[in-house]
């Protein structure tokens, strides 16, 4: 599949695809914060964050004989898929089938996965030169941040420098993240994270980030968090983090009423930063929570104390690692 995304991506004419059905799998991402993140700035937005491993988006598409949107997250995807077919004209009936999808609205990129997952089995099946960017503007994806696309073509932990001139943001920084590291994953399924109208409003009712702020962020993500990921160094890596959350937390507090969109991660989080966990906070509007580890062990000690810290909480917990390979 990865080898069909990328002849089919880097034609300049359509192509006669050989494929009776193509399947698409991607992941999830964790968005640790925004440059800029009122956008108002002289570099707007500009982001950081990581492609985990789980949940997974799966799915399958095929010419059918009536078009037809089957498994999980039907409503979601069914305006995406006949999106990209108008824009390209084309009225062929497709069958497309969801295996999985990850969660929606959780604060892990679900939207944009979904979106460039059957955008890219729609280009392979008809043989279309069209890129991921060019795939995401159709869908109208990555306005503001480019980690999910940048995530979705390479894996890996991602800075994009923000929109610029109109054009969606582009990655300048690409590392792989070290395998053995573990990242703990608090999810809240009762709670929703920010987003459609409300997530707009939000954006547009938020003050201008500091300058400073964002002079300072531009100075650490890059020469210090993405270098520690490069060392292997966990320490400083999770003190970047942490730095950049303490921020996110602090500008957006008065929209998700504090620095988490849920109590129970909230205070699981809490916990965890009182035995001296650095490396943890919220996944872009959440509710999803998160804490890093530095090997599988260690992983397993901070899950066990987690779901101490959770006190009956009706949350789930899962361990990740992040994902260093590209959406297959």
């Amino acid at each position: 599949m990865e080898e069909a995304l990328r002849s089919a991506f880097t034609g300049a004419d359509r192509v006669t695809a050989p494929y009776e059905s193509v399947s698409v799998g991607t992941s999830a991402r964790l968005h640790f914060g925004f440059l800029d993140p009122s956008g108002r700035g002289p570099r707007p937005f500009g982001s950081f964050g990581l492609a985990i491993d789980r949940p997974q988006t799966r799915l399958s598409l095929r010419r059918g004989d009536d078009f037809k949107v089957s498994g999980v997250e039907c409503e979601r995807a069914t305006p995406y898929l006949r999106a990209i077919a108008a824009s390209f004209g084309l009225a062929t009936p497709y069958h497309l089938h969801l295996d999985e999808a990850i969660p929606a609205h959780a604060g892990l990129g679900s939207g944009t996965q979904l979106a460039l997952a059957i955008g890219s089995a729609v280009a392979v099946l008809e043989g279309l030169p069209l890129d991921l960017t060019g795939i995401a503007a159709r869908l109208e994806r990555g306005k503001r941040s480019g980690i999910g696309i940048g995530t979705f073509e390479q894996g890996g932990a991602v800075f994009d420098g923000g929109p610029s001139d109109g054009a969606l943001p582009e990655v300048l920084w690409r590392v792989p993240f070290p395998r053995e590291w573990r990242v703990l994953l608090i999810f809240d399924p009762a709670e929703t994270g920010v987003h459609g109208a409300n997530e707009i409003a939000a954006f547009a009712a938020l003050p201008d980030f500091p300058e400073a702020e964002t002079e300072d962020l531009t100075r650490r993500i890059p020469q210090a968090a993405l270098p520690a990921i490069a060392a292997e160094d966990f320490k400083t890596f999770c003190d970047e983090v942490g730095y950049l959350q303490k921020e996110m937390g602090a500008y957006f507090a008065p929209i998700q009423g504090g620095p988490y969109v849920s109590a129970g991660v909230a205070a699981v989080l809490k916990g965890l930063a009182g035995d001296g966990v650095t490396g943890l906070g919220q996944s872009s509007w959440g509710p999803t929570g998160f804490a890093f580890a530095a090997s599988e062990a260690e992983g397993e000690a901070l899950l066990a104390a987690a779901r101490g810290h959770a006190k009956g909480a009706k949350l789930r917990f899962e361990l990740a690692q992040g994902r260093n390979d590209p959406a297959i």
